[in-house]
């Protein structure tokens, strides 16, 4: 069944969003390293799966019944954090250890350092393996209907990696229909432009010959990413991927678009000023019901 987005909901989205990415840029520039583009241009998907989607309880991370999102490009884990720190995993404070000597916030996702995430995750490629894993494990325990959805999220540049395409071809064939995959196709990667360094195009009719049920959205657009959820919900016979087109460095339109900020944060002066001038300028809070 789609999910219910009120007008009221999207505004609160919206507003999220700018905080989280208010605290990416914040985090990153305490750490003097990490990525940029990728986290800024996620902001939106991740907000909405935190604060919308997902069936998932922060005062009880291990909770049975709770969905799974498992992060295959661990390298954004700045926007995994932002967001669990504002849905209440942790104190928002806590942000500023990012990447700190003995800090559970690493520059990519140590499960056993931080319990509330499902897996840990660096090398690329390997994320979808394991939420296909896990979802077969469901499916022994609890048959088809277990309640439970599973979503992988994954970058276009890590698509270049063919264990991907194993496991989508594995998904396929067991029509897992509680998986859907989010691609954060932003077109970079951190040498280049993606269709420069390994062309992915047609990327729609590559998944769809593994018998993936496929969408393309505008991901910063909250009325699009709920559209494609409740219609992934509503397929019973394959597993669902949403193809998110998204701009690197989304908030920053210095750095938008540009690859260079795929792996590094405002490090001169005027980098840094330029940052959080454009973060400060992120609107307030939305109180519900307006």
């Amino acid at each position: 069944m789609p999910l219910v987005l009120t007008d009221a909901k999207v505004l609160i989205l919206e507003n999220k969003a700018r905080e989280i990415r208010r605290s990416i840029i914040e985090s990153l520039i305490e750490a003097k390293s990490g990525h940029t583009a990728g986290p800024l241009d996620m902001a939106d998907i991740f907000t909405y799966l935190y604060f919308h989607a997902l069936k998932h309880d922060p005062k009880n991370p291990t909770w049975q019944y709770r969905d799974r999102l498992v992060l295959s490009n661990g390298h954004i884990c700045p926007v995994l954090y932002a967001t669990m720190a504002h849905a209440g995993y942790f104190p928002v404070e806590k942000l500023k250890t990012l990447r700190k000597l003995g800090s559970s916030l690493q520059g990519h996702p140590h499960r056993e350092w931080l319990p509330s995430l499902e897996t840990s995750s660096g090398p690329l490629g390997s994320g979808l393996s394991q939420a296909i894993g896990m979802t077969l494990v469901d499916r022994i325990d609890n048959g088809k209907s277990s309640g439970k959805q599973f979503y992988c999220l994954m970058g276009d540049g890590e698509l270049n990696e063919g264990n991907c395409w194993e496991a989508a071809m594995l998904a396929g064939k067991e029509k897992i229909q509680n998986l859907t995959v989010i691609v954060d196709r932003n077109n970079i990667q951190i040498d280049g432009f993606t269709e420069d360094i390994m062309p992915l195009n047609p990327l729609v009719d590559k998944w769809r010959a593994f018998n993936w049920h496929v969408q393309e959205i505008d991901g910063h657009n909250f009325r699009d990413i709920d559209r494609a959820i409740g219609e992934a919900h509503a397929v019973f016979d394959r597993p669902s991927v949403i193809i998110a087109n998204t701009i690197p460095s989304k908030g920053i339109p210095e750095f938008e678009r540009k690859f260079e900020w795929h792996g590094k944060p405002p490090g001169t002066v005027e980098e840094i000023e330029t940052a959080l001038r454009a973060v400060r300028t992120l609107g307030g809070r939305v109180k519900a019901g307006e």
